[in-house]
């Protein structure tokens, strides 16, 4: 199997931990790709933290050696879309985590609660009525409607909660607009994934707990696929969906077990 990898995409919430948990095989999965030398990027669709805020969780789990040019998130990719396509100073207002406010502003883009040509919405932990109602009436006035990915639902520790993808449905119900999604599944999180790799897609595995987003995303680029069920998917999800991904392991352990055999 590794013959034909040369690098892996993985995805974290539902892949490595849960929450703050680390799941079971974490830290000899990362034991794994060093020791054999393996590209790989760690490609997140939530938009909360930064990077460096990754690095940071890793180190806290036990695993070093981790940069911030391991990791991708949909935080990332939208600062990155948006800037090739506003100038630097333009309005935004930003319903989501730190990260993704940090990762606008270090990208030229002024940060306003009014008169925004942009609202961003990304998974908001802090979410309010307000901030709600503020996004609302900025579509209704003509901003553009962007969100960070269109996850419906959010791995934790006590099982699924609502994801960014909750919040955009709100945001949308109430303003008439649908957003443009930048995260998976679409093609510019998987493109940032590879270029940061440095590999091709059909040499390139990608590791995710959800069929909708990673499965179909990294499939339409031509990327394999792995699928862990601890995260999202369940046997009967499994089973019915159409999209069918590569392989399939009940876990990290399992999934290194293949790539060393």
């Amino acid at each position: 199997m590794t013959d034909l990898i040369k690098a892996i995409i993985s995805d974290m919430d539902g892949v490595l931990w849960r929450g703050s948990q680390a799941l079971p095989g974490m830290r000899d999965f990362f034991d794994f790709l060093f020791k054999r030398e393996i590209s790989f990027v760690l490609a997140t669709n939530n938009s909360r933290n930064t990077p460096e805020d990754y690095v940071e969780k890793l180190a806290s789990m036990g695993v070093s050696g981790i940069r911030p040019c391991h990791i991708v998130t949909s935080g990332t990719a939208t600062a990155i879309t948006l800037q090739a396509q506003y100038p630097a100073g333009t309005r935004v207002y930003v319903v989501g985590g730190h990260g993704l406010k940090q990762l606008l502003s270090d990208a030229g883009f002024q940060l306003v609660d009014k008169d925004a040509e942009l609202v961003v919405c990304g998974i908001d932990f802090d979410l309010t009525y307000d901030k709600l109602k503020t996004a609302t009436l900025l579509i209704r006035a003509g901003a553009r409607f962007i969100g960070t990915n269109p996850d419906s639902s959010f791995p934790s520790p006590e099982g699924l909660v609502p994801g960014a993808g909750s919040i955009l449905a709100l945001i949308e119900s109430a303003s008439g607009c649908a957003p443009t999604i930048i995260g998976k599944p679409e093609r510019g999180m998987f493109e940032a994934a590879l270029r940061q790799a440095g590999s091709k897609a059909a040499e390139t595995l990608m590791i995710g707990d959800r069929i909708g987003t990673d499965i179909i995303g990294a499939q339409a680029l031509g990327i394999q696929t792995a699928l862990v069920m601890t995260g999202v998917e369940t046997e009967a999800s499994l089973r019915a969906s159409e999209t069918q991904p590569d392989l399939v392991f009940a876990g990290l352990p399992e999934l290194v077990e293949a790539l060393r055999s």
